[in-house]
């Protein structure tokens, strides 16, 4: 069975300061989007569903999903603050999205096969799509039989500003914790540093495996997040900012015992737009893959 591939595109872009899941950064005008789906097409995936908010679906469906037609079946759910469990009911002051696990969590009603999860906005380089793809074909007997790809942390920094990474530590080549971390940045000694729950500031070792959300799971993993969603719910729904995280709810699935997540090694290098300042360093680095050969003068 071929695994499907979901794209997180419903994130408000506010770092960035626009919808940079739509922004041409090719020599064609191509979108990151664009290459993770030739990527992805040619690694092996057979259908893409895209998670986006309701509210730029046109753009969305007339800039992206129509260069799509003919080469891979696509299909598209909605994110919203308002889109809860039964029983409950959205604040009235949310404007926060609930969080990556909350936009995998929309993705129910369109994924019956094994997919794989990605952020809209991140490079992720055609070896990552190639052993998740292969990971992903191999048969499953049981629930909770995961796997992710690990970049390592030094791969994956901008000089312009933090980023967000699931940092992770393992065990004979499986996920042992994943902890999100939502500001790594340098230091003035260009050291990798966080600051932790406890405000103090810890170093990162360069080769320290991320998560950089290209996970691969099976549909049981959608139950396991709603009922997950829900006990985050019961505690923080009245907590403005809180969001509901895939690392979290995958290391919680570890600590029960009930999910082990195989650590897929990797040569790509992941770069992506997280601040303006990386969009022209991101538009050289296309313009040389396509010069170089690594993709066509035209993907779809």
């Amino acid at each position: 069975m071929k695994p499907t591939l979901f794209v997180l595109a419903a994130g408000m872009g506010s770092r960035y300061g626009g919808l940079k899941q739509l922004d041409p950064l090719g020599p064609n005008g191509e979108t990151i989007m664009d290459y993770s789906i030739y990527d992805a097409l040619q690694a092996g995936f057979g259908k893409v569903v895209f998670v986006i908010r309701k509210d730029f679906e046109d753009d969305f469906r007339t800039k992206i999903l129509s260069k799509y037609e003919g080469h891979i079946p696509v299909d598209v759910v909605f994110q919203a603050i308002d889109k809860l469990p039964d029983g409950y009911e959205c604040p009235a002051d949310r404007t926060k999205p609930w969080g990556t696990n909350h936009a995998v969590l929309m993705g129910r009603e369109a994924i019956n096969e094994p997919f794989a999860v990605i952020n809209a906005d991140d490079f992720y380089g055609r070896d990552a799509f190639s052993v998740i793809a292969r990971e992903l074909m191999n048969p499953r007997d049981r629930n909770g039989d995961y796997c992710m790809v690990g970049f390592r942390v030094g791969n994956t920094m901008t000089e312009n500003g933090s980023v967000s990474r699931g940092v992770c530590t393992t065990k004979d080549g499986y996920l042992d914790t994943v902890v999100e971390r939502t500001a790594i940045a340098y230091n003035d000694s260009h050291n990798i540093v966080f600051t932790d729950e406890n405000g103090a500031t810890q170093t990162l070792a360069p080769d320290t495996p991320v998560s950089m959300n290209l996970w691969g799971f099976t549909p049981d993993y959608f139950d396991f997040s709603q009922r997950e969603f829900i006990k985050f719910l019961d505690k923080d729904i009245n907590t403005p900012k809180s969001e509901f995280f895939i690392p979290s709810c995958v290391d919680t699935l570890i600590r029960n015992g009930e999910a082990t997540v195989k650590v897929l090694d990797t040569t790509s290098k992941w770069f992506g737009v997280t601040y303006p300042q990386d969009r022209p360093g991101v538009v050289a680095k296309f313009a040389e893959l396509h010069e170089n050969g690594t993709y066509p003068s035209k993907l779809f």
